[in-house]
């Protein structure tokens, strides 16, 4: 099993390349090593993924949750875990700087900060509190003995409009912060992942869990797009197929879904690495 320090090393390093990187988000620990098995190199998590596994939505479990689901992962893996540290569970850039100590004591190799608060009468921080937020962050992971990567979130596109400049605008002042790392989980067409990624200079992260995606992993990486991620997609995935399946047994009576059994064979040999 690598140690953290090299698995930081690690997540850094794909980071650096010029090659884009898929790092999809696993839910739980039989789901984190199933596709580690299936050969990502670095993993995610999603925290409506694992809100669900919890029978709540996302936001909902807390820090303590989030950071103990954490640990799991990364003590049943060998590949770098970022988590989804959703806004660093508190206002201040002292909160969030504890966070992210808590993170990095729970075995992660990074982690992101969104500027979503979570409030309807006030749905993002303001942009220069959001930037101290993400600087609160960088501060505190560069005092650790390993690389710990912050990834800084702007959340307008996904959360609230289709605003492409005040997306811009808050990835350059969370790069001005010290963010090695920029995602941008609304951005959807090639056209606005494009225009990002002309007024930026740090790797750029995107989120391919979109219907009728215009875009492929080959399209993206000509971009100049670094990272990939699935946020819920596989979560929502592999609930809906339960869903699909309890409910023709429950209203059909009948057992079409068993069909569906051979996706699945691989599964053994996958949890028994």
């Amino acid at each position: 099993m690598p140690t953290q320090a090299e698995k930081g090393r690690a997540f850094r390093a794909l980071h650096e390349s010029s090659k884009l990187f898929v790092i999809p988000n696993p839910w739980d620990v039989g789901s984190a090593r199933i596709l580690e098995g299936l050969g990502y190199s670095a993993l995610a998590t999603t925290s409506s993924g694992f809100a669900a596994t919890h029978g709540q939505l996302d936001g909902q479990p807390g820090r303590d949750a989030v950071l103990q689901h954490c640990a799991e992962l990364t003590r049943a893996t060998s590949v770098p875990i970022s988590a989804d540290l959703e806004n660093g569970f508190g206002d201040s850039p002292e909160h969030v700087a504890e966070t992210i100590r808590l993170a990095a004591a729970s075995g992660l190799a990074g982690g992101s900060i969104e500027d979503y608060t979570g409030r309807p009468d006030a749905p993002l921080y303001p942009i220069e509190l959001a930037a101290e937020r993400i600087r609160a962050a960088v501060e505190a992971a560069g005092a650790l003995d390993f690389p710990f990567t912050v990834t800084a979130r702007a959340e307008s596109m996904l959360r609230i409009k289709p605003d492409l400049a005040e997306t811009i605008r808050r990835l350059q002042a969370y790069q001005e912060a010290g963010a090695p790392v920029l995602f941008a989980p609304g951005a959807r067409s090639r056209e606005d992942i494009a225009s990002i990624l002309r007024e930026i200079d740090r790797p750029l992260s995107v989120m391919a869990m979109y219907r009728g995606s215009e875009t492929t992993l080959a399209e993206l990486e000509r971009l100049g797009v670094r990272r990939v991620s699935v946020g819920a997609a596989f979560t929502q995935v592999a609930y809906g197929a339960l869903i699909a399946a309890a409910r023709e047994l429950k209203e059909h009576g009948t057992f079409n879904y068993a069909e569906e059994l051979s996706r699945a064979k691989d599964l053994k040999s996958l949890l028994q690495r």
